[in-house]
């Protein structure tokens, strides 16, 4: 009987955050590649008549103030609106609904659409964090949740490429919350501390997974990331409910591993890296308080769909959507990929 070799041999691994399972088939990477490729990304000039640069008149005819920094303004198509009438009590449980009331927002990071990230300085990121802060204090007295993130190139349904993110608020809590409240709220019950706390205790041990750190931040590939280059950033110090409870330190450390490890994904495949990334953090709402969720930890994701170059991305199809995640390359492998690339964006290069 052979040894079980994780880089070669197919194995399923827990997610404990969200009471699931991903199959890992490391063997996949051998087989050639004869699917969908497109043609590399080539950097487009920008739009002058974008209508999230500064001064610009929007869909909606409202006009953008010459805004020098981040700028803040309501989703002219909005997902959820604060006002509406309630649906009726559902007469069977096959056929439930209930009320849905919330606010989209929308933010720009910079008032140049060429760039990103990765390109931004740590005081311009730094910014972003103290506005997303800002819109997280505004919003969480009132909703639930306050789902905060950033869908990044045009394969990920960006249909803008200025430098932007949303944020979207809501009377309950969705899904993906909802469930890690769960998982993490039992865990807490059982081992008195909080998962994540235990979880970045192990990660950092073993070394195995961590791509970058600095003084306050770690940025990781989790033991059971779903997509190729998935990866987590969590707080090194304290215990960081929600953004909110962000030191001055923290935040500043933050920028600075944000714009790191950006660099390193856009140093991958040579590409403005794709991704959707967004922060969970423990809910909000008027009954909200410092301190009061103690099995949370505050953490980021990005969600990145390339697999093996700029021209090909890992598709969520069939066994994905019928039975559970899958992936080839190992987290392990895909970290150490990470850790190889350089710290110095290929742009300042040429």
């Amino acid at each position: 009987m052979q040894e079980f070799k994780p880089t070669e041999h197919q194995h399923v691994r827990y997610n404990p955050l969200k009471d699931e399972w991903v199959l890992v088939s490391p063997h996949r990477c051998l087989r050639p590649w004869s699917g969908q490729t497109e043609a590399a990304p080539e950097d487009q000039p920008p739009d002058p008549l974008n209508p999230l640069l500064p001064g610009a008149t929007r869909s909606s005819g409202q006009r953008n103030p010459a805004y020098t920094s981040t700028y803040v303004f309501p989703n002219d198509f909005p997902a959820l609106l604060e006002r509406v009438p309630d649906p009726p009590p559902s007469e069977h449980p096959l056929f439930r609904s209930s009320a849905a009331k919330g606010t989209c927002r929308v933010m720009c990071f910079h008032p140049d659409s060429t760039m990103t990230i990765p390109l931004m300085t740590v005081d311009e990121i730094l910014a972003v964090i103290n506005e997303w802060v800002n819109q997280l204090q505004e919003l969480g007295r009132k909703y639930t949740w306050v789902q905060i993130f950033e869908n990044k190139g045009a394969i990920m349904g960006c249909s803008n490429p200025h430098p932007h993110c949303q944020i979207w608020a809501s009377s309950y809590l969705p899904n993906e919350p909802r469930v890690k409240e769960r998982c993490q709220k039992e865990y807490f019950i059982k081992f008195k501390r909080p998962m994540l706390l235990d979880y970045l205790k192990e990660e950092m041990i073993k070394k195995e997974r961590v791509v970058i750190q600095n003084a306050e931040w770690v940025a990781l590939v989790p033991y059971w990331a779903v997509w190729p280059y998935e990866t987590m950033l969590l707080p090194i110090n304290g215990r960081p409910q929600r953004m909110t409870d962000l030191t001055e330190e923290q935040k500043r450390s933050l920028a600075e591993i944000m714009k790191q490890l950006n660099i390193k994904y856009d140093n991958l495949f040579k590409c403005s890296f794709p991704y959707s990334m967004g922060f969970h953090g423990a809910p909000t709402g008027p009954s909200a308080a410092p301190g009061d969720s103690p099995h949370w930890l505050l953490h980021a994701i990005y969600l990145p769909p390339l697999l093996r170059s700029a021209t090909v991305k890992k598709f969520m199809v069939g066994y994905e959507m019928l039975a559970q995640s899958q992936r080839d390359l190992t987290p392990e492998q895909a970290a150490q990929r990470l850790r190889e690339c350089d710290d110095v964006h290929y742009k300042a290069k040429k």
